[in-house]
């Protein structure tokens, strides 16, 4: 039986052995990663501060927290610096110890594999393809009354570029609050929503205890490899166990810098929302034209993709594009995604059209 590989979006040297290809002459539509990659500014520093790797980072992060409060305008003690928002997802499950976890799906499978140590029950609620992957905030909380200690959100959701919205968040957490259930916010693409003060739940760990957001570098900063995530959380008592069991020094000298160098830079901020917004409506707009496909409304730097025409699947299309150097995401892997879908985040204006040339398809 020909069996067909299954590749994540950052599979690409996998992708390069197994299509005979050179890293260099791939286009990764599949990383989700902001196209103008590391800020030169960033770099500059970062040259200019290596002698910081013959010193211990500071190990409360003072200034790095100093400098996030200021760019998420919350309180500094609020904030907990970490290994990549891989290691914060990590210890916050671990400190919590919750029983039962509802995941909002489909979505990302780290929560999954780190729930799958805790000793927690996981379960899914599905958002819906009849909604536009939009949730239904009473259905969710219906289901939440079913003894479910613990919610995880992804908002905007990867893979849908679903959001869920300030008004409909308040309400979810107010019932979370309620009803003692701890809730986990990845807001890993949310510095690329339209309008990041309507989706954000940052300003809310002001008024809720049983949450905590977390962020990283890696899709915004173009940073996937300077391992620096950070949390947010109104609850004192919780971040001082997180911070209990946190690793000393998790997070390396050049990073805590440089981490504050991207906050700081405001050029390249502006020019990344500039870049990414136009072309998001642009590529939204275009897709939508073409009859082979469904799309919906993004929030994040990248579209998911419906496809509609019969006897053409998300591998087909996966096929089509990364022999033409054009690496898009087959979502076939994600859990509670039924049907034929594929995912492609925004790059630079050239190989955006290239790609639609190519998902312009006459099959």
């Amino acid at each position: 039986m020909d069996t067909k590989p299954v590749f994540h979006g950052s599979d690409i040297e996998k992708i390069c052995e197994y299509y005979h290809l050179k890293k260099k002459d791939i286009t990764n539509f599949g990383a989700n990663v902001n196209p103008l990659g590391l800020s030169e500014k960033v770099k500059a520093s970062i040259a200019g501060h290596l002698d910081l790797l013959s010193s211990y980072p500071d190990r409360e992060y003072i200034s790095l927290r100093r400098t996030i409060s200021g760019y998420c305008h919350i309180p500094v003690e609020y904030i907990l610096p970490g290994n990549g928002s891989s290691e914060l997802i990590s210890l916050l499950i671990e400190t919590l110890a919750p029983r039962h976890t509802l995941i909002l799906g489909p979505t990302y499978s780290e929560y999954s594999r780190e729930l799958s140590f805790s000793g927690s029950t996981q379960e899914y609620y599905h958002l819906q393809e009849e909604r536009d992957f939009n949730l239904d905030v009473d259905d969710l909380c219906r289901v939440l009354k079913g003894g479910y200690d613990f919610l995880i959100l992804c908002n905007p959701n990867n893979p849908t570029s679903s959001a869920i919205l300030r008004e409909d968040m308040e309400r979810l957490l107010t019932f979370c609050s309620e009803n003692n259930i701890f809730v986990m916010i990845d807001e890993t693409y949310v510095e690329f929503a339209p309008d990041v003060d309507a989706v954000t739940a940052v300003p809310f760990t002001l008024k809720y205890t049983n949450l905590m957001v977390l962020r990283g570098v890696s899709k915004f900063f173009a940073a996937p490899g300077m391992r620096f995530g950070y949390g947010v959380t109104g609850n004192d008592m919780f971040l001082k166990k997180m911070r209990e069991k946190q690793i000393p020094w998790s997070l390396n000298s050049i990073g805590a810098f440089a981490g504050e160098e991207m906050f700081k830079d405001k050029e390249y901020i502006k020019r990344t929302r500039e870049l990414i917004l136009s072309e998001r409506e642009r590529m939204y707009q275009a897709v939508s034209q073409i009859p082979a496909y469904k799309t919906y409304k993004p929030y994040a730097n990248f579209l998911l993709v419906k496809i509609i025409k019969d006897g053409i699947t998300s591998y087909d299309m996966f096929e089509k594009c990364i022999k033409a150097g054009l690496m898009i995401r087959d979502c076939s892997s994600f859990q509670c995604l039924e049907g034929e879908y594929i995912r492609f985040c925004i790059m630079m204006p050239e190989a955006n059209t290239r790609l639609l040339q190519k998902l312009n398809i006459d099959v």
